[in-house]
């Protein structure tokens, strides 16, 4: 029974180690893009989203592989059990495997440069990859320094959406920065709200985040408008023509936005209560993603 017991938290530890659910970052820009090209175009390039997406995927897995060994070399990831480095107890290998997703990466997006004979998707990928690394890596640790969500803002925002659209398009369009503002702001979220269980391991650590910086309840406070932001941008941009009305779909997300900031604002000192809501903040994330992504495909899909 003892050793059953053992299995299940094992497999628990490994199971938030890997964070499944946090892969839908790399899921939602792929499909946002794809589809903001779709709505303009008419056209679906399968191979390349596909490619795409398991590029996205496996980079997103260095990205989250190696700020576990830069995590256990500052000692901030000492009380964190899930952390992939603390459950094998061999940072090397952790690291290594991280580098061999990013080659892999790489590599499905050079295939894509390939097809395309355009190094433009490699070149923004690349990118994100340099930002990507600052945030943890040595000697940037900007992070560490509380531009970790200004990072995910330009990466998973901006950079890979106009990434994506490029690849279906090769070309640019003014929708994809306003969509791409509306998701880099709820990837942030999600980064940010990782930060309000974590204050006393981050001071330890001497990592500045805006948590550490503003304090749990002024961070609390930030989190509202800026989480209304996904909401007031769509419509600001229906009302300026740029986006479908459709896309007020994502209006739908509505509640989890409201269950966010209200749970957060409750629990925002009490790091046990409080863990959770990066996971409601993912859920934001996938569900405003999803129907912003379908608000721009439905009316394609309805002219058809």
């Amino acid at each position: 029974m003892t050793t059953k017991l053992v299995a299940q938290s094992n497999a628990k530890l490994w199971l938030a180690a890997i964070k499944p659910p946090m892969y839908s970052v790399a899921i939602m820009p792929i499909l946002l893009g794809s589809a903001i090209a779709y709505a303009e175009t008419g056209e679906f390039q399968g191979g390349i989203f596909w490619t795409f997406l398991s590029a996205a995927i496996l980079i997103l897995a260095w990205l989250n592989l190696s700020n576990d060994v830069f995590d256990s070399e500052t000692g901030i990831d000492v009380n964190k059990a899930h952390s992939v480095v603390n459950l094998t107890g061999n940072k090397s290998l952790v690291f290594w495997i991280g580098n061999l997703c990013l080659t892999a990466g790489i590599g499905e997006i050079l295939l894509i440069a390939w097809w395309q004979r355009d190094l433009t998707v490699l070149m923004i990928v690349a990118a994100c990859c340099a930002l990507g690394y600052s945030y943890q890596g040595p000697p940037f640790r900007f992070g560490y320094q509380g531009f970790g969500e200004l990072i995910c803002f330009v990466c998973f925002g901006p950079l890979a959406i106009a990434a994506v659209y490029y690849s279906q398009t090769q070309s640019y369009s003014a929708v994809v920065w306003g969509a791409s503002a509306i998701l880099g702001a709820s990837t942030g979220i999600i980064l940010y709200c990782s930060h309000f269980h974590q204050v006393k391991d981050d001071l330890a650590a001497g990592k500045k985040s805006p948590i550490i910086r503003l304090g749990t309840d002024q961070g609390a406070r930030l989190l509202v408008p800026v989480t209304l932001s996904l909401f007031a941008l769509t419509a600001g941009f229906v009302g300026l023509q740029l986006f479908s009305p459709w896309t007020l779909l994502i209006f739908l997300g509505l509640p989890l936005g409201y269950q966010l900031t209200h749970h957060v604002g409750q629990h925002h000192d009490q790091p046990d209560r409080v863990s959770n809501c990066k996971f409601i903040a993912v859920n934001l994330h996938f569900v405003t993603g999803v129907f912003l992504s379908l608000g721009f495909i439905l009316p394609r899909l309805l002219a058809n």
